[in-house]
């Protein structure tokens, strides 16, 4: 029998009929008629037992190696509609040699590649995505395909490489006899190692196609939402939420030294926050430890201060973004205008393309969860020639049109423009919290106290004692007395000043704490380091379409008194997430992440409450409205129905209710 590591599956082959419409087909292998395959493809997973679906698309090198013309782009055109009919995510095998060069077509195959740009285009535009898998030579139209399918801001696909593949507007040999510039290959144009991995258009690199389709699978392991639901499945875990991460191993970075991960947050090991860490460590020991991470963009080149990892936290599928913790060296050329190495905390042009990208690829999907230690945007000549104001912009951009929870963690300094681009005033769906200990301030203490406070600590200098003593000194010596005093002078300035540059900057750290910025900016300071898993922990449970009669889950915690909960908050077919607020003046309750300006409705005597197997069942039959006269004070995950009076179905949001 023969075995195999991947999930069992299927595979359904799909043609265009006469009427240009997508049916099975029957057929030996083979004998398509067009260069290109399209196919229904189904695994069936422990966390899909029903399958994931998914539309696939196969160019199929044998014939004219995959030349694109009419045939091949009116069933990839099909092969976009019936994704979007499903709802489902296509998959695109891509192996092309560009448009068709022959005697019998011409320039008409460009119009039907322009036809499937466009559809490409409005495709991502409405949020789905498309995943490519670069089997081998990719040539003309097929790599702008690639990118308008994946590589620009909005989209949310993947795309992987394979050895020996490439992908080129033009091959070597055309560009050798045309006279332009190529490389000793095609993979020397366009290939993973040299080109596509370092800028970052190309997302994973895979050993071989077995290992492109293991990695597309891990991919939907965290990203596959399955038709009629809102959100990718929770996955089983043993991990418990409120395991100390602290216990978490660490070990040699640079020149420090943790043992483990609770000695990065103690301020007698790491008093300040100053010394370098290794931010995956950090990352590792906040997610899952029975769930393996993928890692995005591992070889974008330049982008290394940003981790981009899809995780799993208490099950939930999750976003994390870190920022790395400890002085990187450079790879290539350096400028004599820029940083000789990458800076601890700090975002480069590429690292804020890398972390807008990775934002925008998680709204309407799933959580993002940000492990700061952030001093701010480099402001370097070289770092505002490679577009750092438009990618820091974008950043703010990807959180104003994120859809989903953000948590945002200080795990260590918060400073800069990384106040403006994570703040809660751009998204209130963006909840910002931070670790005792870490600071949070507009800039560092070290240069403010050297340029903002440059005079508090001049006038401190020449106030100390021992400046005073040697100037009084100094003014009352003669001759060669006086040149050795203005030496010591000179000498002990510097020391003294050093010395008051260091108090001020303490001063400004102090005065400059979290708490400081909590009233402003922050919603919550944690006393306890072990608690960043549960920061990272968001309250969402498994929506669907529930009718009025029907049983729904309320996820409340055992023991917990909670009250049935209904929100009155607009249609159902509204995309936005609107939501409901407590009447109580400091309380809050948060739909799909947002808040919103009703008040808070409850069921009354029309529906039920009981107890199963420590979980909470609430059976809705009528929407009465009745103001909220008490609630728990102990937090409570709920589903919120979203509905008008006069409709008979009911969409169920998850919310997590806090109470101050």
């Amino acid at each position: 029998e023969l075995q195999s590591d991947f999930p069992r599956g299927a595979f359904r082959e799909l043609d265009l009929n006469e009427a240009n419409e997508l049916v099975p087909v029957d057929r030996a292998q083979g004998s398509n008629s067009a260069n290109i395959i399209v196919g229904l493809m189904t695994s069936y997973t422990d966390k899909y037992p029903e399958g994931m679906t998914r539309v696939a698309l196969l160019g199929d090198p044998s014939r004219g190696m995959g030349a694109l013309a009419e045939p091949e782009c009116r069933r990839i055109i099909a092969a976009l509609d019936l994704a979007e009919e499903m709802q489902i995510p296509l998959e695109w095998y891509a192996v092309s040699a560009g448009a068709k060069i022959s005697m019998e077509s011409g320039t008409e195959n460009m119009d039907w590649i322009s036809d499937v740009l466009r559809r490409l285009i409005e495709f991502t535009q409405a949020g789905l995505e498309v995943n490519i898998l670069v089997c081998g030579i990719n040539v003309g139209a097929q790599p702008y395909w690639n990118a308008e399918a994946t590589m620009l801001m909005h989209t949310k696909g993947i795309l992987v490489m394979c050895p020996g593949s490439a992908m080129v507007l033009t091959g070597k040999q055309a560009l050798d006899y045309s006279g332009g510039v190529s490389a000793e290959d095609n993979t020397g144009i366009g290939g993973y190692d040299r080109v596509m991995g370092p800028n970052g258009q190309a997302q994973y690199a895979a050993r071989d196609l077995s290992d492109a389709c293991h990695i597309l699978l891990r991919h939907y392991e965290h990203t596959y939402v399955m038709p009629g639901e809102r959100f990718p499945r929770r996955k089983a875990t043993r991990d418990s939420v409120d395991r100390d991460v602290c216990d978490s191993p660490h070990g040699h970075v640079g020149a420090s030294t943790f043992a483990t991960v609770g000695e990065v947050f103690s301020p007698e090991t790491n008093p300040g926050r100053k010394r370098p860490f290794d931010i995956r460590k950090v990352m590792r020991a906040a997610a899952d430890q029975d769930h393996d991470v993928l890692e995005r963009w591992y070889g974008m080149r330049d982008a290394e201060t940003a981790v981009v990892w899809d995780t799993h936290v208490g099950g939930y599928p999750v976003c994390m973004i870190g920022l790395e913790s400890q002085p990187l060296s450079r790879l290539g050329f350096v400028p004599a205008d820029g940083p000789t190495v990458w800076t601890a905390g700090t975002l480069f042009p590429m690292s804020s393309k890398k972390v807008a990208r990775a934002i925008n690829a998680a709204s309407k999907n799933r959580p993002v969860v940000v492990l700061a230690n952030l001093s701010g945007f480099d402001g370097s000549p070289e770092s505002l020639r490679q577009l750092q104001l438009e990618y820091g912009a974008e950043i703010g951009r990807a959180v104003v049109n994120f859809e989903g929870p953000i948590v945002f963690l200080v795990i260590s300094r918060y400073h800069g423009g990384a106040f403006v681009v994570f703040s809660n005033k751009l998204n209130p769906s963006l909840e910002v919290s931070a670790l005792e200990d870490t600071y949070a301030s507009v800039i560092g203490g070290a240069p403010a106290a050297a340029v903002v406070f440059a005079g508090d600590v001049r006038k401190r200098t020449l106030s100390d004692e021992r400046i005073i003593s040697l100037q009084q000194m100094f003014d009352a010596a003669e001759g060669a007395e006086r040149l050795a005093l203005r030496d010591r002078l000179a000498n002990m300035k510097k020391v003294v000043h050093s010395e008051k540059l260091r108090e001020v900057a303490e001063e400004f750290d102090r005065v400059h704490s979290v708490h400081r910025a909590g009233p402003h900016h922050t919603d919550d300071v944690r006393s306890q380091e072990q608690r960043v898993r549960d920061r990272a922990q968001i309250g969402q449970g498994q929506p669907g379409e529930v009718r009025f009669g029907q049983q729904c889950d309320l996820l409340a915690p055992a023991g917990i008194e909670a009250t049935v909960i209904v929100g009155l908050c607009g249609h159902v077919s509204e995309r936005a997430t609107a939501g409901v607020q407590l009447a109580q003046p400091r309380g809050r309750i948060r739909v799909g992440g947002a808040v919103g300006a009703h008040t808070l409705e409850r069921l009354d005597h029309d529906a039920s409450v009981h107890e199963t197997g420590g979980a909470r069942k609430g059976r809705v039959r009528h929407l009465r409205q009745q103001p909220l006269q008490h609630c728990s004070i102990h937090p409570v995950t709920a589903h919120v129905a979203r509905t008008q009076p006069e409709s008979r179905e009911a969409v169920f949001r998850p919310v997590q209710m806090e109470l101050a």
